[in-house]
């Protein structure tokens, strides 16, 4: 699948910059299986970002001794269940989080579920964010995004997965 790669950078305006006391390496996916559905995790949380009702794109930071593939595959058994094809990169989404003082490289891959099975979501992401799996349609991603982008986090998100699934979506067509 060839496209251009999408590349943008976002800045954090809900919380004040102070410094960027870190850089994340982050992999992401959008997820479809054959009938069209897309998946995502529901995160319900309290923390300093206030509290809040996510919809965002699977996945979480790369491990030292990992390279993005190996840490996107890692990130959608354990947060999905799901083992994938990886079809393309989608791009790099470059944002930040003032509140915790964090640069975010957020690389996203395009990719296919070929199976579901058993998850294996880490302890605070059960006992802190309550992660679970959303099956939707685009347009009820696109809703759900929109709808929850009613908190400083929710805005964050939604500023940066929203233009990432419209190119997913150009890409599949």
């Amino acid at each position: 699948m060839k496209h251009k790669e999408l590349y943008f950078e976002l800045e954090d305006r809900e919380w004040p910059f102070t410094y960027t006391s870190h850089d994340r390496q982050i992999v992401r996916a959008i997820v479809f299986d054959d009938d069209g559905w897309l998946y995502f995790t529901r995160a319900s949380r309290d923390d300093h970002f206030g509290k809040a009702t996510l919809i965002e794109t699977s996945g979480g930071g790369v491990e030292p001794e990992e390279d993005l593939l190996t840490a996107i595959h890692r990130e959608l058994k354990e947060e999905l269940g799901a083992e994938v094809e990886v079809l393309c990169p989608i791009g790099l989404v470059s944002d930040y989080y003032n509140l915790i003082h964090r640069h975010n490289l957020n690389h996203y891959y395009l990719c296919r579920a070929t199976s579901f099975g058993e998850k294996h979501l880490m302890p605070d992401e059960v006992e802190q964010f309550h992660l679970s799996t959303l099956r939707l349609t685009y347009d009820e991603a696109v809703q759900e995004y929109r709808r929850l982008s009613c908190t400083p986090i929710g805005r964050l998100i939604a500023a940066r997965e929203l233009p990432v699934l419209e190119r997913a979506k150009e890409i599949l067509r």
